[in-house]
């Protein structure tokens, strides 16, 4: 295992100039290779010189996110965002050359199709017309980032921030959590025009990314850069069908027990959080302590994972605590020259503490496990095969939750199955969004704001937001960070959702045979398209007939429904 420590780590500010110079004369030296193995070299050397830049731009914008409020660390983000495009054409111009070349066929032989087939994907959705287009691309994502993670609003004679105040939306008490959304609400109203603003400007760019690139909306875009390449809209809009023929009345009936649980009459939005009148299950201690019983869960969940998750803790891979100007959310990024990732998350003594901390270490674990594959881009799988990892290792590490929740533990796996269930057609709802919002660039953010509405009664039928102002008029939407950052990212929790859940009911029947095939899923890191990975692991397609229903029907015997 690794002995490097996170603080050691300071990777050097790349030069643009020498990244040009050197990648122009692995261009010239790629043309003039007449064997497959000259090419292959010239890649490696290639690959190397892009993990080194990568390690560079992970760590300063993780230092951003780490604290928003840093000028330094702000304005070297800024640099780098300026940077990145050119340094993606740099890119971008070695991989057509290498789908150009004679050699092509012997090297893919050797770095195999899924790689080219990446390269193809990433060439389509970048042209040098877009190089500043990118630059505000960027540069609009950070302002987002900065005005969420400098929220604060009183709540109960404290100030709170949009991480902390979750703890009171999920109180056991109906009028705190109440209170607590009104609070949290009325930040996005008071700020609903600075948000409109960077959302129009956000899709007016895109959409004009998109004609540059030859393309008629940003939807096709949006697939292109997330490397769909085994799967097109006309399986998305298929697979969003299914939700809503086999999941909403599920999630619906879930709703009606939970306020029937609740002893409520009606239940409304800022009651959905908590799912019966002991409050949710909350973690036993705190961050400290909560590692503590991270190693042992991790250890007994054999040397693989015990021995990686010491690896992170002992050098200091981990940010966990919330605070004052740090950005909101949880995440993972790596490392590639250092084969180490990084978690990044905000506890808030919540249930949601051991939820996020286990999905981000599933990435984190999974990144680790195939940190040796090449080229680079095959250590990340793709978006919606890299959330089987961190969804399904949430699923698995159930037996071990008395270590967190001591006699809720029972109670908090039949939360977090519920919740697991509920947050299909919710994730469903945000890519059905995206793709209206894409194909109508030119709505206002009242039509938009009307558009997340009919989402919420095709979606989320029950939903009831009462005296909540913001959301009651279709605001909703603007907390979701995805469809701010990473345009039709979304979807892919979903699919990986409805993997993990077969790879879970695995589990309950065979618990070695589960973490066997996860373990090996994890190995092949990003060697292969979604449902190539997703078969390989012997698990069925989420697009196949039948898949979803599948799921349902275990998820209904579980919970008695």
């Amino acid at each position: 295992m690794s002995t490097l420590a996170f603080a050691d780590l300071a990777p050097a500010t790349p030069d643009l100039d020498d990244l040009a110079a050197r990648t122009r004369g692995m261009l010239d030296s790629l043309v003039a290779a007449q064997t497959t193995p000259a090419c292959l070299e010239i890649l490696r050397d290639w690959d190397a010189m892009r993990r080194e830049v990568q390690t560079y731009a992970s760590w300063v914008r993780l230092r951003f996110q780490q604290d928003t409020a840093d000028a330094e660390r702000k304005a070297a983000r800024e640099r780098w965002d300026g940077q990145a495009p050119r340094w993606t054409e740099l890119q971008i111009d070695v991989e057509r050359a290498v789908l150009n070349h004679p050699c092509r066929a012997g090297v893919e032989a050797e770095v195999g199709p899924q790689a080219l087939a990446l390269w193809e994907s990433k060439a389509l959705a970048f042209d040098p017309a877009i190089l500043e287009d990118l630059v505000e691309e960027s540069r609009l994502e950070s302002e987002y980032v900065a005005l969420l993670a400098g929220a604060e609003f009183d709540f109960k004679g404290q100030a709170e921030s949009l991480s902390t105040i979750l703890r009171f939306r999920q109180s056991a008490d109906r009028e705190e959590r109440h209170g607590a959304e009104r609070a949290q609400w009325g930040w996005f109203a008071d700020n609903a025009g600075e948000l409109d603003r960077i959302f129009d400007d956000l899709v007016a760019l895109r959409h004009r990314m998109a004609g540059k690139l030859g393309f008629d909306d940003f939807v096709s875009v949006g697939y292109k850069r997330m490397c769909r390449v085994d799967y097109d809209q006309g399986d998305v809009e298929r697979f969003r069908a299914a939700i809503v023929r086999d999941v909403v009345p599920l999630a619906t009936a879930l709703h009606e027990r939970q306020a029937r649980d609740l002893g409520l009459e009606k239940l409304m939005a800022w009651d959905e959080t908590v799912h019966d009148l002991a409050g949710n299950p909350a973690p036993r201690g705190d961050r400290a302590w909560m590692m503590e019983r991270a190693r042992e869960m991790f250890d007994a969940m054999g040397p693989e994972l015990g021995g990686f998750f010491r690896t992170m803790d002992d050098g200091g891979f981990l940010d966990l605590d919330s605070r004052k100007g740090k950005a909101g959310g949880g995440f993972c990024t790596s490392f590639p020259s250092a084969g180490m990732p990084f978690i990044f998350a905000n506890f808030n003594g919540s249930k949601g503490d051991v939820e996020v901390f286990t999905h981000e270490v599933g990435h984190a674990f999974q990144n680790f496990s195939s940190r040796g594959l090449w080229p680079m881009d095959v250590q990340w799988p793709t978006s919606e095969s890299a959330e089987i990892h961190s969804m399904s290792l949430e699923l698995l590490t159930w037996p071990h939750m008395e270590g967190f929740f001591g006699d809720d533990a029972e109670r908090f796996r039949r939360v977090h199955l519920t919740e697991s269930l509920l947050f299909l057609p919710y994730g469903t709802a945000v890519d059905h969004f995206q793709h209206e919002v894409y194909r109508r660039p030119e709505m206002t953010p009242a039509e938009r704001n009307e558009v997340w509405l009919e989402m919420e009664r095709t979606y989320l039928p029950w939903r009831q937001w009462g005296d909540l102002a913001h959301p009651a008029g279709g605001g909703r939407w603007q907390q979701q960070r995805h469809i701010y950052l990473y345009p039709f990212y979304y979807i892919d929790y979903v699919l990986a959702q409805t993997c993990a859940l077969q790879l879970w009911a695995q589990a309950e029947e065979d618990r070695d045979a589960a973490m066997g095939a996860y373990l090996a899923l994890c190995r092949r890191g990003g060697s292969a398209p979604f449902q190539e990975l997703v078969r390989g692991a012997g698990l069925v397609s989420p697009f196949d007939e039948g898949c979803l229903a599948s799921v349902v029907d275990r998820a209904k015997s579980t919970l008695g429904l």
